[in-house]
């Protein structure tokens, strides 16, 4: 137990770029136990491991033992990521999509999302062969280390969560709260278009009414500069 009274949870990140990165350094702080991962190796991130102490491990070993899974890579990666990647994480893990598709300046075209009408989430979750929860995707990364407030806060901002799976979606909001965020829930991962890249809600720094507003005022249509 740490802090205030929550449990220590096992977490694995798997990503180490800027969302990732700051989700290691607040998670750790808290007081979870961190497992970090990235592409490259964990010898490349000795810094980070050093400066959070969090653990660096190899991506196929970020997951063991996990009670919540992070996935914070290029959308274009998640494919290569190990088919068994989630295997031997806890039973009834909670992962973690911070994922966007960006086909113009990085991706390439996933036919998934352009020809099958999947929204971004749902692609992932193919791959991953586990539900998602897609959350912090349209978060400023610096945010997440200077932006959090207590609850009850007027300055608190909220984030939108979507899923399918009500038990996973409980865990991940309740860990947002415990990071210093609102969360507002967003519906399921079909749902989830409405905080994908260009809508109101990506990007959105605001309260949890304001957060729903947004994804209400989302279109279905993806915008042309978001096609491939």
């Amino acid at each position: 137990m740490h802090g205030l009274g929550r449990s220590v949870m096992k977490i694995g990140i798997i990503g180490a770029g800027n969302i990732g990165g700051n989700l290691a350094r607040r998670l750790t702080a808290l007081g979870h136990d961190v497992s970090v991962a990235n592409s490259r190796g964990p010898e490349t991130l000795k810094a980070l491991a050093e400066e959070t102490g969090a653990t660096a491990v190899r991506a196929a070993e970020a997951a063991e033992g996990a009670e919540v899974v992070v996935v914070t890579v290029p959308l274009k990666a998640v494919p290569g990521l190990s088919s068994g990647l989630l295997s031997g994480a806890a039973e009834g893990v909670a992962v973690i999509d911070t994922g966007n598709y960006y086909p113009r300046q990085r991706d390439g075209r996933i036919a998934g999302i352009e020809d099958e009408g999947l929204t971004e989430s749902r692609w992932t979750e193919r791959h991953l062969g586990h539900p998602v929860i897609k959350a912090f995707n349209g978060t400023y990364a610096q945010d997440i280390l200077d932006r959090p407030r207590p609850a009850g806060d007027p300055e608190r901002m909220a984030l939108p969560v979507a899923g399918d799976d009500e038990a996973a979606k409980r865990i991940v909001r309740d860990l947002i709260d415990e990071l210093g965020f609102d969360t507002v829930d967003a519906g399921g991962i079909d749902d989830s278009w409405r905080q994908q890249p260009d809508t109101p809600v990506y990007g959105l720094r605001a309260g949890a009414e304001a957060v729903r507003k947004a994804l209400a005022e989302a279109s279905p249509e993806r915008p042309a500069a978001f096609r491939g």
